[in-house]
């Protein structure tokens, strides 16, 4: 088994876990998500149908919402604690199951419930990296959009934690992070999904923290546990924590520890089919037959 399989039954555990104080501790999310929605002010789309696949405790969806007011939101994420979350935020209890509200769909990104071209924007802040298989997660996304529907998401790249790596670096064999994807590989992915004109760009967000037990805490607290296959099973010894907090201590600056997170933006339109499904070329023309 690869180490950083992503254990999905922890992740969903976690994040449920999580859910009561995520929005308190989800300053990251809630920026990037904003810096995302502020992208979407130079885009002409005005969809009937918005999924957003990773949906949390429902923040961005309502941002959504209160951008497209005669659109319907669909709020899936794979934690139903974090489902109830946003039901009780925004009110969608009251008539989710009379017919009216906002759908909530508790399923896996990798594996949408969805028909095909069923939305026009396809939303995702900070969720692919907890994908196994990002190339069909990608495919997935492109099933589940109309022709000219636009896919938008964020997601961590390699940098990500760096500080976190080091300092767990040779203290003992196990994995104690997730592994995060190149910027220009995920744009080979998109194209690979049959996206067209992928956009792609990235910058570096870094936090500070008075000690390492803050940084771990924060992590914890937004639901983001190490759940990769290759973990430890047990609780580290108290000689071995000595050394991750020594090495992490090495890269104190100006009396704060540094967490830094790549953030990659990508954003990409499904364009109109060039084949047929029995792979027949199909050729445009201006001319009426």
């Amino acid at each position: 088994m690869n180490a950083f399989e992503i254990d999905k039954r922890a992740v969903r555990r976690a994040f449920s876990r999580a859910a009561e104080q995520y929005d308190a501790a989800a300053v990251l999310q809630r920026e990037v998500c904003g810096r995302m929605l502020e992208r979407l002010d130079y885009i002409k789309l005005q969809p009937a149908r918005v999924l957003d696949a990773g949906c949390g405790t429902g923040w961005g969806a309502r941002q959504l919402g209160n951008r497209y007011k005669r659109a319907e939101i669909i709020a899936l994420d794979i934690a139903i604690g974090m489902l109830r979350a946003a039901r009780g935020t925004s009110g969608w209890w009251r008539t989710l199951f009379s017919g009216g509200g906002q759908p909530c769909l508790c399923a896996d990104i990798e594996a949408l419930p969805l028909a095909a071209q069923s939305v026009e924007l396809a939303w995702s802040n900070l969720t692919v990296q907890w994908c196994n298989d990002l190339p069909a997660t990608f495919r997935e996304l492109h099933r589940v959009l109309k022709t000219e529907g636009l896919l938008m998401f964020s997601t961590f790249g390699p940098d990500t934690l760096k500080e976190l790596r080091t300092a767990f670096g040779g203290v003992d064999g196990y994995s104690h992070t997730n592994r995060f994807t190149d910027m220009h590989d995920i744009g080979d992915m998109l194209v690979a999904a049959g996206f067209a004109e992928p956009v792609m760009d990235m910058e570096i967000i870094t936090l500070t923290y008075g000690d390492v037990k803050a940084v771990m805490r924060d992590l914890r607290a937004i639901g983001a546990h190490n759940a990769t296959a290759g973990r430890p099973s047990g609780m580290m010894g108290k000689q071995a924590w000595s050394r991750v907090l020594e090495n992490y201590e090495r890269l104190r600056r100006d009396g704060k520890l540094p967490a830094t997170f790549e953030i990659i933006y990508g954003h990409a339109w499904k364009a109109q089919p060039k084949n047929t499904p029995d792979g027949r070329a199909i050729i445009q023309t201006p001319f009426k037959l």
